[in-house]
């Protein structure tokens, strides 16, 4: 741990300790997913610090170590080439930018159901207002989503294995598989309860930022 840069450490311990948090808030009856998680911004239990909050809860031990794996693989070099300061900038721009995202294609999904006062979940006939609250984003995937962006666009010509692929393969073309997968899944109306165009957000937020202070440093590649 002692290698890992400062704002990458913090940032996987707090998302550690939220995590079993959680574990030991459901114990004593708190959902704290429920509380600090992501709603649509029309239902009553959304408020706007919850596009900070929610980058730091998760739906389960599998969703945190795939995340927090990928935070460090590859974070830590993105803040060792950008510092400190605008890595912890970075993430963050790209975690709030993937909530606002998730929002906007919630509400496009759902807005032809907003007319109804009661809606058939296929369980049982609820209120909208409860159904509104049911639906809750949480996870650091956005935020990690931008950070492989990142990676990407700063280092397109490494090479890393991935599996099942028996070789090794550019970064520039693991990062545009991804955006294809993610683009497919999310139009192809996947039921997987995955927010995909969430990760797409953070990605594409992520692309934007890099340009910006591309553009800003004369088109320079390393913006220290």
């Amino acid at each position: 741990m002692n290698n890992i840069p400062v704002v990458t450490k913090n940032l996987l311990i707090i998302n550690v300790l939220c995590f079993f948090g959680s574990v030991v808030a459901m114990k004593y009856g708190i959902n704290l997913n429920d509380l600090l998680g992501l709603h649509c911004f029309m239902a009553s239990d959304f408020n706007l610090a919850q596009l900070i909050t929610y980058m730091f809860m998760h739906g389960g031990f599998q969703h945190l170590f795939f995340n927090m794996f990928a935070l460090w693989m590859f974070g830590r070099t993105l803040e060792q080439v950008w510092g400190p300061k605008r890595f912890l900038l970075y993430y963050v721009a790209c975690g709030i930018g993937a909530g606002l995202v998730q929002e906007l294609v919630q509400y496009v999904q759902f807005s032809d159901l907003l007319q109804y006062e009661n809606i058939d979940t296929g369980v049982a006939v609820i209120p909208m207002t409860e159904y509104l609250n049911l639906m809750t984003t949480v996870g650091a995937s956005g935020a990690i989503y931008g950070i492989l962006m990142a990676f990407g666009m700063l280092f397109p010509e490494s090479r890393m294995f991935v599996f099942p692929i028996p070789f090794p393969i550019k970064t520039k073309y693991f990062v545009i598989g991804y955006v294809a997968l993610e683009l497919f899944l999310g139009i192809g109306a996947s039921m997987d309860g995955v927010a995909h165009f969430a990760h797409l957000g953070g990605m594409f937020f992520g692309f934007i930022l890099i340009m910006y202070w591309r553009k800003k440093n004369g088109n320079g590649q390393f913006y220290y």
